[in-house]
């Protein structure tokens, strides 16, 4: 379901907009559809059909996503999220009141050290799906930022983003730069994203700065240069004020040379963004390591140096063995045990 149908629904039922942005405010905030204003009580402000409707749309949206199970780690709780047809995703609380979502169940880019990218894209998340998420992570602490960095590619499902960023931007009461939509470098994003009431920031997953290596990490990706994708993301931060987080994963002998470090930094020196340095994660797989921790350390003091601002940024949940996409990994991996014992022991049905 897609937040237009479910407003259209509210209309049918003779709320007015400023009843239905009420409805939404609420949810957003995880409380009690029909919760009162501080002056007046749900009986007195919305109208008796809507409130009437009241519990079936309540069970409705509970319906969209479930807690299937929380594994806290020391840099956040990850989230293993059950949507209404069985099909799971994955969300992170994050420091600092963030949350990371999913946008799609899969992902279809296939980078080569992404978990998720190794199941293919199976469906899309829909924008009340990802906004479900929020409302879920919001009834157990504060989130003041959102992220688009889970399970999924968000330009690959732009539409359903782009409604779910709107009604946090406006409704959802979350500042406009706290709201980061990741992406490969999809060049629709940058067509839709300067049009949009709500602007996020904008988070573009570089890797490297050599075109044939970055097609050969990303291998369903745009064939965009790296040095076009950030000339487009420089474009984007001046429009909007607001830096680029460049994303870049170090692989140990991949991309983690000096001819790479001289290249980045020549190419991002002056510009308005944040190269996030983020080490390999081992629980991805074995066909790449990650670099020692001294090497990392003097990746970003040689940055630093070169005026490039460089921030070291873990994936989370790796204490918990949850990097992105082994959480849904394991639990589908689980199901499919249980399915095959279960064909296995079914005894044959009687002629």
């Amino acid at each position: 379901m897609r937040f237009s149908d479910f407003d259209q629904r509210l209309a049918a039922l003779g709320a007015l907009p400023v009843h239905r942005g009420r409805v939404v405010r609420v949810w957003l905030k995880g409380q009690a559809l029909d919760a009162g204003t501080r002056r007046r009580s749900s009986q007195h402000f919305l109208p008796l059909a809507l409130r009437d409707a009241v519990p079936a749309l309540t069970a409705e949206l509970d319906g969209l996503t479930r807690i299937h199970s929380e594994h806290a780690g020391s840099d956040g709780s990850r989230l293993l999220v059950e949507l209404a047809d069985g099909q799971m995703v994955e969300s992170v609380l994050l420091p600092r009141d963030g949350l990371c979502v999913s946008t799609q169940v899969g992902c279809a880019v296939g980078c080569r050290f992404c978990m998720t990218g190794k199941s293919g894209l199976i469906r899309q998340v829909t924008s009340m799906e990802i906004l479900a998420q929020v409302v879920l992570a919001r009834r157990l602490r504060a989130v003041k930022k959102v992220v688009f960095m889970g399970m999924g590619e968000p330009a690959h499902n732009l539409d359903n983003v782009l409604e779910a960023i709107d009604l946090l931007g406006t409704e959802g009461n979350i500042g406009h730069k706290n709201l980061v939509f990741s992406t490969v470098g999809d060049l629709r994003v940058f067509e839709a994203l300067p049009r949009q009431r709500i602007k996020p920031a904008l988070a573009l997953s570089l890797h490297t700065t050599k075109a044939e290596l970055r097609e050969h990490l990303l291998p369903r990706a745009p064939k965009i240069s790296p040095e076009e994708l950030i000339e487009l993301g420089e474009r984007y931060a001046r429009d909007t004020n607001y830096p680029i987080q460049y994303q870049w994963t170090l692989l140990k002998g991949i991309n983690d040379g000096d001819d790479e470090l001289d290249a980045v930094a020549r190419l991002l020196k002056g510009k308005y963004g944040v190269l996030n340095v983020i080490p390999f994660n081992s629980l991805e797989g074995n066909d790449y390591q990650r670099p020692d921790s001294e090497r990392i350390r003097e990746i970003v003091r040689y940055l630093h140096g070169r005026g490039v601002l460089a921030k070291v940024r873990n994936s989370a949940g790796q204490d918990v063995d949850g990097g992105c996409g082994q959480l849904r990994a394991r639990a589908v991996g689980a199901g499919q045990v249980v399915e095959l014992r279960r064909k296995r022991t079914a005894k044959p049905e009687a002629a």
